[in-house]
């Protein structure tokens, strides 16, 4: 059987994942596609994607367009005659990409499709309290996350994980998936199913707004909120102490199912912990962080500073 000539595309550390398999097995990468090397951090300094840092310790073919419709970079991908592209965590690709392979173009996707289209599926599905999302691998088309899918694989949410620990176990998982496919394709043995259109779930990208706790909402949807986005971005809120109004973002949280009669995002705390209340009870923060500040736990802020008993978080 012939030796598929392989593109990988992709960009963060959920990428790599996938390419190291691929290598490890004994696959034929004969690319790598990935972002151009941008300044980040504080110093400016610039900074290569971790599947360029991958790829460059494997002596791999790497290119790096910025304009994926460039003459200069087509003619550069056609040279590399694959057979075969691979996209995981990348960007939205023109045609003439990913049509250019005979066996075509697929890409692993953080949900179980057609739910959870869009940038960010693994934040939303915790976000929106769901207990269970997955893994799909499918063939790109003109639009995005709608081709016809090739694999699955379900996973489980429980009601403590967060973006997280979903984020490694979607990595793990889709890493599978990616080899599942591959040798699917190589030996013509999949059967396609296409999307629904139906009434789905959106994964839209995530913004300042949409971060933003609303202290009015339900303890349950405020509490999948903020584990949904931990670590990153992280939910934020404002803080209302006295006569300083900070922004924090807040990260490890339990909740207290508890009646009572305050005011939605009320500070209750003492030396030992904060908690905020919201309709049914109590959001106990166990880590946060407030600008300016490093992250820390709720022990750690409350021995150098002091709720004020009209503090509250709007």
């Amino acid at each position: 059987m012939k030796r598929l000539r392989i593109i990988f595309m992709g960009t963060p550390d959920f990428a790599v994942d996938s390419l190291k398999s691929l290598v490890e097995n004994n696959y034929n990468i004969v690319g790598v596609i990935t972002a151009p090397d941008r300044p980040a951090g504080r110093g400016r300094k610039i900074h290569e994607s971790p599947v360029k840092q991958y790829a460059s310790k494997n002596n791999l073919i790497i290119l790096q367009p910025t304009n994926l419709k460039s003459p200069d970079f087509l003619v550069q991908l056609e040279n590399l005659k694959a057979d075969l592209q691979i996209v995981v965590a990348f960007r939205m690709l023109p045609k003439q990409v990913w049509d250019m392979p005979s066996l075509g173009t697929f890409n692993l996707h953080a949900s179980l499709l057609p739910d959870y289209r869009g940038a960010a599926p693994i934040n939303w599905a915790i976000i929106n309290g769901e207990s269970k999302t997955g893994v799909t691998t499918f063939f790109i088309n003109e639009k995005i996350d709608t081709g016809a899918i090739l694999l699955q694989e379900e996973v489980e949410i429980t009601k403590t994980t967060n973006a997280g620990t979903l984020h490694d176990i979607l990595m793990k998982t889709g890493t599978q998936l990616v080899l599942k496919t591959v040798d699917l394709i190589q030996n013509n043995s999949f059967i396609l199913k296409e999307q629904t259109s139906n009434e789905l779930n959106e994964a839209p990208k995530l913004n300042k707004d949409n971060c933003k706790i609303d202290w009015t909402d339900t303890l349950d949807n405020i509490y999948n909120k903020i584990r949904g986005l931990d670590p990153y971005p992280a939910a934020w809120t404002v803080l209302n102490n006295n006569s300083d109004t900070i922004e924090i973002k807040i990260y490890k949280v339990e909740i207290i199912k508890n009646s009572h009669k305050f005011k939605p995002g009320t500070i209750i705390s003492n030396k030992k912990e904060i908690k905020v209340t919201a309709k049914g009870g109590y959001i106990n923060i166990l880590e946060l962080k407030l600008a300016g500040k490093r992250k820390m736990d709720t022990k750690s802020l409350l021995n150098g500073y002091t709720f004020f008993e009209n503090a509250n978080m709007v």
